[in-house]
């Protein structure tokens, strides 16, 4: 009996640490359901999703020295929901072949080097080359470093495409910077040098392909009001709209989006697009910040187009990495 009863004793120890593993688990299960009614709670959590793994070890360190055996086999349910959500990420997807590179970077509005993150960005080989966050200071530095290699490109504000290949039908993307009544009523021209968003067609050997370029609203995380996430919220909606009504089949979107892929925000556009990373990447792609990336929010998004390999490139002068991906027809 005495026995029994140490077992028993040893079962019930560290109630708290079982609650918080179940309670984890719960979490990473079922962050679609947390509500965004307070602070932007579920976007928030989903932003950070990969990173709650990082609570396991910490609880079985908790567990083991607490002699917990209740706490250690509930933290089976967060480890095996992380691995759910996330275990296909942690291996290399990425396949041989491909007809096209594309790459992009927020090139960063307060970077001392843009010369050398053209020459960085050329270094990559891509054949297709999205900037955005574009100043009017360093826009003549970007078309001369990266001239020679892409001799055609289209510039709409803060926003820009390089490529080996033609381009036509270019045009802005309202990724609802201005919204309401007021930045309904300014004027195209006025809009213009601040714009975030474009759209164009690039002549591939393989056939004509629609790419889409964006710089979404930033999103902030404030103690009072939580994440603030309005006018980016607009732009996925408004981007979201617009490859809906694309008629290419054949679309690729590149930018920073401000915001994770899991996030629910973006549903309007991952429930049309794949993510590269995703479907063919190694690891997370962590790309912000440059220094030490914790998340994913600069993105090559595709329709029509096969994703072979994606990939972080090294640091520039940005605050953001630099990604490609190769795409085959």
């Amino acid at each position: 009996m005495g026995v029994m009863r140490m077992e028993i004793t040893a079962w019930r120890r560290g109630p708290v640490l079982t609650a918080l593993a179940l309670l984890l688990g719960l979490v990473l299960g079922l962050h679609a359901r947390i509500p965004n009614r307070v602070g932007n709670l579920g976007s928030l959590v989903e932003t950070f999703l990969p990173w709650f793994g990082v609570f396991v070890p910490v609880l079985l360190v908790l567990a083991v020295r607490r002699r917990s055996p209740s706490a250690v086999v509930a933290l089976l349910l967060p480890v095996a929901v992380w691995l759910h959500l996330f275990g296909g990420l942690l291996g290399d997807r990425s396949r041989p072949g491909g007809d096209l590179t594309v790459a992009g970077q927020n090139v960063g509005a307060g970077n001392a080097d843009p010369a050398g993150t053209a020459r960085g960005l050329a270094r990559s080989g891509a054949d297709v080359l999205a900037l955005v966050e574009i100043t009017p200071h360093a826009l003549p530095t970007y078309e001369k470093e990266l001239g020679t290699a892409y001799p055609h490109h289209a510039v709409l504000g803060t926003v820009g495409l390089w490529s080996r290949f033609p381009l036509s039908e270019t045009r802005t993307v309202d990724v609802r910077m201005d919204a309401g009544p007021l930045g309904d009523a300014k004027p195209a021209a006025v809009k213009l040098p601040y714009n975030r968003g474009l759209r164009t067609t690039v002549a591939t050997a393989r056939g004509p392909l629609a790419v889409y370029v964006a710089h979404l609203g930033s999103a902030r995380v404030n103690p009072r009001a939580g994440l603030s996430t309005g006018q980016r919220d607009a732009g996925a909606r408004a981007l979201g709209e617009a490859v809906a009504a694309e008629p290419n089949e054949r679309v690729v979107l590149l930018g920073d989006l401000n915001g994770s892929m899991d996030d629910r925000a973006f549903t309007g556009l991952t429930s049309r697009l794949r993510s590269v990373q995703e479907q063919a990447g190694d690891g997370f792609g962590f790309t912000w910040p440059a220094a030490f990336p914790m998340i994913r929010i600069d993105q090559i998004l595709v329709r029509g187009v096969r994703p072979l390999s994606s990939r972080v490139l090294p640091a520039t002068g940005s605050d953001h990495r630099p990604v490609a991906a190769t795409i085959g027809w």
